[in-house]
């Protein structure tokens, strides 16, 4: 069978101009799919935005799509038009929001829906369609209905070390373009599932059922010793969690010769605990770590269930800069923020001396505590608004003053002599991009208000 896997475009190209990643989901389904002889073809709209075109050229016999909540109705479009010009295509949805909401997809254009890991049940989904058995008895599926959504059996999470590697030839023509920051070209590589921390925000470790699946890290090493790229993102929901791991796998990594810059994401009480653990990393080249600061009020932090203090964001802090490991410190905006706690905010990350940081707005996305315990304060249910850019809850003050507030956030809480050192890593050249790209992304922070 042809299958053709989509990466959608964007809902706003200019994130495109900030980070890339690869799409490793895409990767992995692919990757089974072969296993089974079948022909696979990928297709990054984010960087060939006519997948229609694809479509001819191939001619698929199955398309699949992939996308967060913020990609619905891109989604949605995309099926309906392939649906136009190939009646008989088999329209296949997974991916974040299918998870965790997979009744959004009950459209006549779209006829199954994976919910969960989707390697093996893409292809069974193939198997099912060659042998005309139907869908009904393949676990972890929704199966759109004009009465209503149909529900198989729930599948369980796949064992990561029973997956296949990636398959990235097939997102070979494309590899130059992957970046994030200063990181490019960039690869991505998954070495654990899920979370065991408990935030009220966060869908990622209710999707596995609580539970923090792991990759053996000898499999992690020869998979990166397949890598190419100089860059590696760890694309973990944390990486960190279970320290005892990520320790062997920096021995596995160091005694392979392996030689690389590493970004992964990383708790503060976990650096706080274990700050012998970054420091063997810095020295095998962990070169940066996205870290969850979200507040910088202990009662709100208690409140987002965190399980950190700000006395420890100020320890990590510290420790990561003097293992000379740029942290990657990024706030969520309360909307419920005053222009004191702006205020205060900038004032918090100047004290920290942090180099970078970046700032969200505290969103009620689908499949979180949060979005079940707000939902009837929700301000808009517009899927394009879902990008953690906008307030979805209500603002303490006037929307557009709001908007101002959460744009200034970035001309004042780094100074400019602390980030201009790190910024320069791209270079002259990507400086200026940055510096323009910077300009686009504050327009549209203060814009923001029109969007509703």
């Amino acid at each position: 069978m042809k299958v053709l896997l989509i990466q959608p475009q964007s809902t706003d190209p200019l994130m495109d101009q900030v980070y890339l990643f690869e799409p490793l989901a895409l990767e992995y389904l692919g990757a089974g799919l072969k296993l089974d002889g079948h022909s696979v073809e990928i297709i990054d709209a984010r960087l060939e935005p006519d997948p229609e075109a694809a479509c001819r050229r191939f001619k698929p016999d199955m398309v699949g799509l992939t996308g967060f909540t913020s990609h619905l109705n891109i989604i949605k479009g995309l099926a309906t038009r392939l649906k136009g010009i190939f009646p008989e295509l088999l329209v296949v949805v997974g991916g974040h929001h299918a998870t965790v909401q997979p009744e959004d997809f009950n459209v006549p254009s779209i006829d199954v829906v994976v919910i969960g890991e989707g390697v093996y049940t893409l292809r069974e989904i193939v198997r099912a369609v060659e042998q005309e058995s139907g869908f009904r008895e393949i676990k972890g599926l929704a199966i759109p209905c004009p009465d209503g959504m149909l529900y198989t059996a729930q599948r369980p999470y796949t064992d990561l070390n029973e997956l296949p590697f990636p398959d990235r030839t097939l997102t070979a023509s494309y590899r130059h373009n992957y970046f994030s920051e200063w990181f490019k070209p960039l690869a991505s590589i998954r070495t654990s599932l899920g979370c065991t921390a408990r935030c009220n925000f966060c869908a990622l470790w209710n999707i596995t059922g609580g539970k923090y699946l792991r990759r053996d890290p000898a499999a992690v090493v020869e998979e990166l010793k397949t890598i190419a790229e100089p860059n590696i993102f760890f694309c973990d929901d944390e990486s960190m969690c279970d320290v005892k791991r990520m320790d062997r796998l920096a021995d596995l990594i160091r005694d392979a010769g392996i030689k690389k810059n590493f970004f992964l994401y990383g708790r503060v009480d976990t650096i706080v605990k274990h700050p012998e653990l970054l420091a063997k990393w810095a020295k095998i080249g962990l070169s940066q770590i996205f870290v969850g600061m979200e507040d910088f009020s202990d009662t709100r932090l208690t409140a987002m269930k965190k399980g950190i203090t700000t006395v420890q964001q100020i320890q990590a802090a510290k420790i990561l800069d003097d293992l000379g490991i740029m942290m990657y410190a990024s706030f969520m905006v309360d909307p419920g923020y005053s222009r004191e706690d702006f205020s205060s905010l900038v004032a918090y990350v100047r004290r920290l001396k942090l180099k970078y940081a970046t700032f969200t707005v505290m969103t009620p996305l689908p499949g979180t505590e949060l979005h079940t315990e707000r939902k009837d304060e929700i301000l808009s249910q517009k899927p394009e608004l879902y990008d953690m850019l906008h307030a979805l809850l209500p603002t303490t003050l006037p929307r557009e003053v709001f908007y101002r507030e959460l744009a200034d956030l970035y001309t004042k809480a780094v100074p400019l002599y602390r980030a201009l050192p790190v910024v320069l890593r791209v270079g002259l050249r990507g400086l200026m991009l940055r510096i323009r790209l910077l300009g686009r992304l504050l327009a549209k922070i203060r814009t923001g208000y029109l969007d509703y």
